[in-house]
């Protein structure tokens, strides 16, 4: 086993390892929220969450395409889904590092991994605020006024998109690390696609909060959309208040609040709770996943390089023997 090969195999143990860790640290906390749920909501929630995991690793490939690198989908979910597993190992620089390394085995420039993670953040931002903002204050009123400042980094989150500005702070950026420029600049057209995907992924992940919610008692048409903000302005709260780690507590706090007009406290409490584990189920799937899908497509490599090389040797021995009579 090469050096590079047993370092990635450590990196993956390690995630999983400390992935798993981080939900049975959880498990105390929602078991009795979970014994309220069926087997169907709770299959359900979770597939809502593969969905809006999907579509974050479509966003992220749409923007990595627009700067000049494109992956199929299988080989965007191992780089994807693999390298995200790194935000449950200590320290923040992980998953960059892990996508930017394994993206170099499909030829993606590091510093082309590494803009395209860094941009995914200001579109899940600017398109989570502008969800909670068309949610939230019509059906959440006075529960969800404390979070209202949120709404002054609309503006600046959808200026921080602009293609043009976007490309001169990533050059900047390379130029402080005296690396060279990107070969393709970010295009509005390839921002639009990225905003799209991030929609996409809101919806799934009110979907996922939404079966939780009902699950625990809420009636109404309403729950849905309440869900749908309750989930994005927790999620663009958790990334604000960065002393939090990963949002830990801020964002819990945030869905309460939000679900006050369909649940009482204890069961709102125990949706975000459980809603918080599904998501970190779905992490290590994803992963699990992308990590047996690539392995196979290795194995599958090996087999073919020794059945050419045993076909190649046998070819030789052949036209040694013709050779000799």
């Amino acid at each position: 086993m090469t050096l590079r090969r047993a370092v990635r195999v450590l990196f993956l143990a390690a995630a999983l390892g400390f992935g798993a860790w981080a939900i049975a640290g959880q498990w105390a906390e929602v078991a009795g929220g979970f014994a309220r749920l069926s087997w169907a909501v709770l299959a359900g929630s979770l597939a809502a969450v593969l969905g809006a995991l999907a579509a974050g690793m479509l966003l992220w490939r749409a923007l990595l395409a627009d700067l000049g690198s494109r992956l199929t989908f299988a080989e965007a979910a191992r780089v994807f889904f693999v390298g995200q597993l790194g935000k449950y190992i200590p320290g923040s620089v992980w998953p960059v590092i892990a996508q930017m390394e394994l993206g170099r085995d499909h030829g993606v420039p590091r510093a082309r991994s590494a803009a395209a993670f860094f941009l995914t953040y200001p579109i899940y931002l600017a398109s989570g605020l502008l969800v909670a903002a068309v949610t939230l204050p019509a059906l959440a009123g006075d529960s969800v006024a404390g979070y209202a400042w949120l709404l002054l980094l609309v503006p600046v989150a959808l200026a921080a998109l602009h293609p043009g500005l976007v490309n001169r702070v990533i050059d900047l950026g390379l130029r402080l690390l005296r690396r060279p420029p990107l070969e393709r600049p970010l295009t509005r057209r390839g921002v639009l696609a990225a905003a799209g995907w991030a929609l996409a992924g809101w919806a799934a992940y009110g979907a996922h909060l939404a079966l939780l919610v009902h699950g625990l008692g809420a009636t109404g048409a309403a729950a849905v959309p309440l869900s749908v903000g309750a989930f994005a302005l927790a999620w663009c709260l958790g990334l604000v208040v960065v002393i939090a780690p990963a949002g830990a507590g801020v964002r819990e706090v945030a869905i309460v609040a939000a679900l006050a007009p369909v649940l009482d406290q204890g069961s709102a409490i125990a949706a975000a709770l459980c809603s918080r584990l599904v998501v970190s189920i779905g992490d290590l799937v994803c992963a699990a996943l992308a990590g047996l899908a690539s392995w196979r497509l290795l194995a599958g490599r090996r087999t073919v390089t020794a059945t050419g090389a045993s076909g190649a040797g046998h070819g030789a021995d052949l036209s040694s023997d013709a050779t000799r009579e």
